[in-house]
């Protein structure tokens, strides 16, 4: 498995944190940066492992800003991607059982560290469900063929 992982100036401290919990799982990480505190926008990061995940070129993504928001907009203007902003164990669990999110977004100044750490694990490990949730992934990608989407 391969994980993109971005953030911009306010999540570098929780980005180093998940990519070495990734790598301890036997992850592959691409790191996309920033790797610095000073101020960039977010962006420019979070397009660059966005358009991986739509393109294919890796398995998913981890995203950390601020607040998550930023990213999470950014994140979601591309096909096939759908990034999921969680602040707790359930909206991870949710987002992968029910909305097979491929992309996992936290805010650096929303939660600490170690509820970051078991949001991470949980997104992880917890396998989509199917059934009603497919039904409702496949209309999401017929309005994403029926508008144009960056890929």
């Amino acid at each position: 498995m391969v994980i993109a992982i971005g953030c911009d100036h306010a999540g570098v401290e929780l980005k180093a944190l998940i990519h070495g919990l990734l790598k301890s799982e036997g992850i592959e990480v691409r790191d996309v940066g920033t790797s610095g505190k000073e101020s960039v926008d977010y962006p420019d990061y979070g397009s660059k492992a966005a358009e991986a995940v739509s393109k294919g070129q890796v398995d998913g993504a981890v995203l950390i800003c601020g607040s998550g928001i930023g990213m999470s907009i950014v994140a979601n203007k591309y096909k096939n991607v759908r990034a999921a902003l969680c602040h707790d164990v359930f909206t991870a669990k949710m987002s992968r059982e029910h909305n097979n999110a491929n992309v996992l977004v936290m805010g650096s100044r929303i939660i600490t560290e170690e509820a970051a750490a078991e949001i991470l694990k949980v997104w992880l490990h917890t396998k989509f469900e199917g059934g009603r949730h497919e039904l409702r992934l496949k209309k999401i990608s017929k309005i994403e063929d029926s508008i144009e989407f960056k890929t």
